[in-house]
Protein backbone atom coordinates (compact mmCIF):
# COMPACT_ATOMS: atom_id res chain seq x y z
CA UNK A 1 0.00 0.00 0.00
CA UNK A 2 1.27 3.46 -0.88
CA UNK A 3 2.39 5.47 2.17
CA UNK A 4 0.10 8.33 1.19
CA UNK A 5 -2.93 6.02 1.34
CA UNK A 6 -2.24 4.68 4.82
CA UNK A 7 -4.25 6.13 7.67
CA UNK A 8 -2.50 7.66 10.66
CA UNK A 9 -3.68 4.68 12.73
CA UNK A 10 -2.21 2.20 10.23
CA UNK A 11 1.05 4.13 10.45
CA UNK A 12 0.88 4.13 14.26
CA UNK A 13 0.30 0.37 14.43
CA UNK A 14 3.06 -0.41 11.89
CA UNK A 15 6.01 -1.32 14.11
CA UNK A 16 8.41 -0.47 11.26
CA UNK A 17 7.01 3.03 10.74
CA UNK A 18 9.25 5.84 11.99
CA UNK A 19 7.38 8.73 10.41
CA UNK A 20 5.65 11.34 12.55
CA UNK A 21 1.85 11.37 12.63
CA UNK A 22 -0.19 14.35 11.50
CA UNK A 23 -3.40 14.70 13.45
CA UNK A 24 -6.15 17.26 12.98
CA UNK A 25 -8.32 18.84 15.66
CA UNK A 26 -12.00 19.75 15.38
CA UNK A 27 -10.99 23.00 13.64
CA UNK A 28 -8.95 21.04 11.06
CA UNK A 29 -5.69 22.44 12.52
CA UNK A 30 -2.79 20.07 11.88
CA UNK A 31 -0.44 19.06 14.69
CA UNK A 32 2.54 16.80 14.09
CA UNK A 33 3.41 14.14 16.69
CA UNK A 34 6.40 11.91 17.29
CA UNK A 35 5.44 8.33 18.13
CA UNK A 36 6.64 7.28 21.59
CA UNK A 37 4.76 4.03 22.25
CA UNK A 38 1.66 1.97 21.55
CA UNK A 39 0.25 0.49 24.76
CA UNK A 40 -2.50 -2.15 24.79
CA UNK A 41 -4.33 -1.85 28.12
CA UNK A 42 -7.75 -2.99 29.36
CA UNK A 43 -8.84 -4.19 25.89
CA UNK A 44 -8.09 -0.80 24.30
CA UNK A 45 -5.12 0.49 22.37
CA UNK A 46 -3.46 3.67 23.61
CA UNK A 47 -0.74 5.73 21.98
CA UNK A 48 1.77 7.97 23.69
CA UNK A 49 2.56 10.80 21.29
CA UNK A 50 4.89 13.76 21.75
CA UNK A 51 3.92 16.95 19.92
CA UNK A 52 6.54 18.18 17.44
CA UNK A 53 4.45 21.28 16.80
CA UNK A 54 4.09 23.54 19.86
CA UNK A 55 0.73 23.12 21.65
CA UNK A 56 -0.48 25.71 24.15
CA UNK A 57 -0.37 24.32 27.68
CA UNK A 58 1.92 21.40 26.77
CA UNK A 59 5.59 21.60 27.78
CA UNK A 60 8.29 20.62 25.28
CA UNK A 61 9.16 17.53 27.34
CA UNK A 62 5.57 16.29 27.71
CA UNK A 63 3.72 13.64 25.75
CA UNK A 64 -0.02 13.08 25.40
CA UNK A 65 -2.05 9.89 25.58
CA UNK A 66 -4.54 9.02 22.85
CA UNK A 67 -6.93 6.09 22.56
CA UNK A 68 -8.11 4.44 19.35
CA UNK A 69 -11.92 4.71 19.28
CA UNK A 70 -14.42 3.92 16.58
CA UNK A 71 -16.41 7.00 15.62
CA UNK A 72 -19.01 6.70 12.85
CA UNK A 73 -17.49 3.38 11.65
CA UNK A 74 -14.00 4.86 11.44
CA UNK A 75 -11.08 4.34 13.82
CA UNK A 76 -9.92 7.66 15.28
CA UNK A 77 -7.25 8.79 17.72
CA UNK A 78 -8.92 10.63 20.59
CA UNK A 79 -6.97 12.45 23.30
CA UNK A 80 -7.43 10.98 26.78
CA UNK A 81 -8.19 13.53 29.48
CA UNK A 82 -8.95 11.09 32.31
CA UNK A 83 -5.90 11.44 34.60
CA UNK A 84 -6.28 7.91 36.01
CA UNK A 85 -6.17 6.37 32.53
CA UNK A 86 -3.21 8.59 31.56
CA UNK A 87 -1.38 7.50 34.72
CA UNK A 88 -2.18 3.82 34.04
CA UNK A 89 -0.90 4.07 30.45
CA UNK A 90 2.36 5.73 31.52
CA UNK A 91 2.81 3.17 34.34
CA UNK A 92 2.41 0.35 31.80
CA UNK A 93 4.88 2.11 29.47
CA UNK A 94 7.47 2.46 32.25
CA UNK A 95 6.94 -1.18 33.28
CA UNK A 96 7.57 -2.27 29.67
CA UNK A 97 10.74 -0.17 29.52
CA UNK A 98 11.98 -1.67 32.80
CA UNK A 99 11.25 -5.18 31.46
CA UNK A 100 13.51 -4.32 28.50
CA UNK A 101 16.24 -3.28 30.93
CA UNK A 102 15.82 0.46 30.28
CA UNK A 103 16.20 2.60 33.40
CA UNK A 104 13.38 5.15 33.64
CA UNK A 105 14.10 6.72 37.04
Amino acid sequence: MDKEQRSQIEMLLDENNTENLKLYDENNKETEFEQVAVIPLNEKIYAILKPVTKIAGVNDDEALVFVIEEIEDEDCLVIVDDEKIVDDVFKEYYDLLKAEGINVD
